[in-house]
């Protein structure tokens, strides 16, 4: 006997969750990155960034699709938020600096430094604050900085965790409260006019990936390990609940809002995993109304503030957004009737009869609220590209050296050198042209610090091998002699600049 098929619920609420329609998002460069945080603007329309690899990108939460990327950042880029205004945008980086952005023209304000460490959190204060001025940043350093952004000074520093600081929370109901969670177990809660300690502290009992004030106030939500656990910051940090509905660990939350059949909204929680589950969990009541199963593990959340669009992103360097159909599409409660609902009916009711019936549609325009579907735009490659698709690796260093782009050769080069085929293009380098040019480059750029240790290793390997073809040509000499110059003058370079240093350094 086969067992029974497991019915989905279908409860108010859980028709609800299922009226939204997720679409999936690919980013426009490094697709293949993880999207670590999710933010949407506090102000209409409430567009979202995305952070992914060493870029923001914004999109537009009505027509889903990319606004513009920021991608002035040195490294991995975290915690991309916006300034409740929608004006600004500020985050962290692996090289410990905040960077504050336009997020109109994308022009990078301010540079904050003072994280040691890389920066994982990064967060404006809520709307109810008024605070366009200050911004709270947290990082690997245990260190919690509150920053003054129209000067970039930092203000306080918040000392007390032990371990990695990744996430944090301001307060709803006070423009002074900030929360932290950290790797070392411990949730934080910080007054800033009193920043010598902070004003409570609670155990998860795992390290803390996600922290989030709910709206009263007065209790707060924490996730670590697969648990999501509720306290009452009231009554001194005591444990309400703990939920372990996640088979794996927990990354983040957020709160969304959900509006019953009477129009009263409630506030939930969502909670996304590492086991691509997204829960909504109903605080009130302690027992979760809702689940989705992604095919990604999921690293981030957050819905807009209308709570008719929510963004989810993933270890796969994807984003899955979820959007709220209208009230006729998602409830079914308005009917065509008369001539329409006939007509209606006689759509739903056609047959395929005939060649027409396969074309119908074609020449359709579409409406207002209908989404355009485009074909993506190929991608034009460089010569040197293809070839390498082709792998024909001479060919294909040959080809770059002719493009004179130091940048562009050098990674064609690392590329020979990860399929193990740079020295064998070298030796095969066969006329008096292709070794010119090889020799030209090397005199030109050998001694740019950016390259010049791979391009020092470079013309060793060259010199070594192809030693007796450059002596027999006199083209080949003078590229050689230029070589040799250049290395000189450099190394004169050097020994000035250590004089100077050995100078300036028992001043100093």
């Amino acid at each position: 006997l086969q067992p029974p098929k497991k019915q989905p619920d279908s409860s108010p609420e859980s028709n609800y969750w299922r009226s939204f329609k997720t679409r999936q998002l690919t980013l426009p460069r490094l697709s293949s990155s993880a999207v670590s945080f999710v933010h949407f603007s506090p102000a209409p329309p409430h567009d979202f960034v995305l952070t992914s690899s060493a870029s923001l990108t914004l999109f537009s939460s009505s027509t889903l699709r990319p606004i513009s990327s920021i991608t002035d950042f040195p490294d991995v880029a975290f915690s991309g938020a916006f300034r409740f205004d929608g004006k600004l945008v500020a985050a962290g980086c692996q090289s410990g600096v905040v960077q504050v952005f336009d997020a109109t023209s994308r022009l990078a304000l301010r540079r904050l430094e003072g994280h040691a460490r890389p920066v994982r959190f990064v967060r404006y204060p809520l709307p109810s604050s008024g605070d366009k001025l200050h911004l709270l940043s947290a990082g690997d350093d245990a260190l919690v900085k509150w920053w003054d952004v129209s000067t970039g000074t930092e203000v306080l520093t918040f000392t007390g965790h032990r371990d990695y600081v990744r996430s944090g929370s301001p307060s709803p109901t006070s423009a002074h409260l900030w929360a932290t969670g950290s790797y070392d177990h411990t949730v934080r809660v910080w007054d800033i006019r009193r920043p010598e300690s902070s004003v409570l502290s609670v155990n998860h009992g795992a390290p803390v990936e996600a922290v989030l004030f709910l709206p009263s106030g007065g209790w707060m939500a924490t996730a670590g390990a697969n648990s999501v656990k509720i306290w009452d910051v009231i009554s001194g940090g005591k444990m309400i609940h703990s939920m372990e509905n996640h088979n794996k660990t927990v990354t983040a939350l957020s709160l969304g809002k959900f509006s019953g059949q009477d129009g009263v909204e409630s506030t939930r929680i969502f909670s996304v995993s590492l086991d691509g589950y997204l829960k909504v969990f109903d605080y009130s009541n302690f027992k979760v109304t809702h689940t989705s199963r992604f095919p990604f593990p999921l690293l981030s959340v957050d819905s807009s503030p209308s709570s008719l669009v929510r963004a989810i992103g993933t270890a796969n360097g994807v984003a899955f957004v979820s959007k709220r159909k209208n009230m006729t599409e998602a409830d079914g409660d308005s009917a065509p009737s008369g001539a329409e609902g006939l007509l209606e009916e006689k759509k739903r009711t056609s047959k395929a009869r005939g060649f027409r019936y396969f074309e119908r549609g074609q020449n359709e325009k579409p409406s207002g609220g209908d989404f355009m579907v485009q074909r993506p735009e190929k991608v034009k490659l460089a010569e040197h590209d293809r070839l390498l698709k082709k792998f024909r690796h001479k060919e294909a260093l040959v080809s770059v050296l002719r493009t004179n782009d130091p940048m562009m050769v050098v990674a064609v080069m690392e590329e020979l050198v990860a399929r193990n085929k740079l020295i064998k293009c070298l030796t095969n380098l066969n006329s008096e042209e292709e070794l010119g040019l090889l020799l030209g480059f090397l005199h030109r750029f050998t001694t740019m610090p950016r390259y010049a240790r791979f391009l020092m290793a470079v013309a060793r390997k060259i010199l070594t091998q192809r030693a007796n073809d450059i002596g027999s040509s006199p083209a080949l000499r003078k590229h050689l002699a230029g070589l040799k110059a250049t290395v000189a003058e450099e190394i004169k370079i050097q020994n000035s600049l250590m004089e100077i240093q050995g100078m300036i350094s028992p001043l100093l």
